[in-house]
């Protein structure tokens, strides 16, 4: 018996095999690997991703859906259900706990709470080998946005200094019961190594990035005052006059630290 989608949780059930397909064959998970998935539902990604890997995890806020989920699985592999809500889950104490080097994350996020999600998984990126996400689409544009574009922001920014944004293809709301009133796309993140994060303070990029964005029509010498000086600007080789939307993410790295 299918479950009926809880408004409160934003709930939209994949069930078109087509997509679902494509998502798996996206994701590619092999015996061993570790994966974790956010908001399973009914199960759509979840029995074909459990059917290859054999073992996963999944993390789950309605109660009401985990004996289905559980019942479902059984007969395929091991699914081990973590009641919670996500972002109360600390991805890099899970990796330790499942023994696990490095996690594989995937999921079907719901739209209302998609960004505060993108952040938390970045900030236990080094626990993390790769994500696949499906979300509205026009978080999709923004998270890969490049400097210049109209969507180009905070979002983009944060998430390209962390991790490569790969949108792989969208999804129709005729795919979703309830179907959405947006199109929906899938993204694949995968965190940058080491040697590639940013060399400087996480908390001052995060500052500097949110000041410039707060007021997209205004110069930085307006949004970053008392951040950084006009004249420490141009020293950057960054014109005090432009706006945010046309820095490279890197500029706010050299910006940050300058403050």
């Amino acid at each position: 018996m299918n479950a009926r989608p809880k408004k409160s949780f934003g709930q939209h059930f994949l069930h078109d095999k087509r997509y679902i397909e494509r998502i798996v064959a996206s994701i590619a998970p092999k015996d061993g690997d570790t994966v974790v998935e956010i908001g399973p539902g009914e199960g759509a990604m979840t029995l074909p991703l459990l059917a290859v890997a054999r073992k996963m995890t999944a993390i789950e806020l309605d109660t009401d859906l985990i004996p289905g989920l559980q019942a479902r699985a059984a007969a395929i592999g091991e699914l081990k259900i973590v009641h919670s809500d996500v972002l109360k889950v600390d991805f890099s104490q899970l990796a330790r706990e499942l023994g696990a080097e490095r996690l594989r994350i995937a999921g079907n996020l719901p739209y209302y709470i998609s960004s505060p999600i993108l952040f938390h998984c970045v900030e236990h990126s080094a626990a993390i080998q790769d994500m696949h996400f499906m979300l509205q689409k026009e978080v999709v544009d923004r998270m890969a946005a490049e400097p210049g574009s109209k969507v180009y922001g905070r979002l983009s920014v944060m998430l390209q200094l962390a991790c490569k944004v790969t949108p792989l293809f969208t999804v129709p709301p005729g795919a979703f019961r309830p179907p959405p009133k947006v199109d929906s796309a899938v993204v694949r993140l995968v965190p940058l190594a080491p040697d590639q994060l940013p060399k400087g303070d996480p908390a001052k990029i995060h500052t500097v990035v949110k000041a410039a964005f707060a007021m997209r029509r205004k110069t930085l010498t307006n949004t970053l005052k008392g951040l950084v000086d006009e004249a420490t600007i141009r020293e950057l080789g960054i014109d005090p006059r432009a706006r945010a939307e046309t820095l490279a993410p890197g500029d706010f790295v050299k910006l940050a630290n300058a403050m």
